[in-house]
């Protein structure tokens, strides 16, 4: 299956970039949601992290298509917007993947563990996207 993404806007999604991705999502209620994320991408599927029970979490569950902007933190008039739907979701590894995340944002992997949190990796498959930049 081929990427819908550009090649030159490929730069955006290394983990070298650092940019945040504003998760965009629809609520049961019919209301926009949008949460900035840190992400990850592993040439297939973006892949993001978030705690059980978060509306994100809850959303996702019951309605799994969702829209990703990713702008250029050189170049704030340079983005790409994604489209695609979740793929799968798992708890297994998920406080690792945390981890992994916080080392490219923040660069040390000590994420802290909240008491009763449980984490869990989407995972989502881009099916469309945009560029403008």
């Amino acid at each position: 299956m081929s990427s819908p993404i550009p090649e030159a806007f490929r730069d955006l999604l290394s983990r070298e970039t650092k940019a945040f991705a504003a998760l965009a999502l629809v609520t049961g209620k019919g209301e926009p949601q949008v949460t900035p994320m840190w992400f990850d991408f592993d040439g297939e599927v973006i892949i993001f992290n978030t705690a059980r029970g978060r509306l994100k979490d809850r959303v996702m569950k019951k309605l799994p298509a969702v829209a990703l902007a990713i702008q250029d933190p050189a170049n704030p008039y340079r983005y790409l917007q994604i489209r695609g739907r979740v793929v799968s979701e798992t708890e297994e590894g998920a406080y690792e993947s945390i981890c992994s995340l916080r080392e490219k944002y923040r660069g040390d992997r000590n994420y802290p563990r909240n008491p009763g949190e449980v984490r869990v990796i989407y995972k989502v498959r881009p099916e469309s996207a945009t560029t403008m930049g």
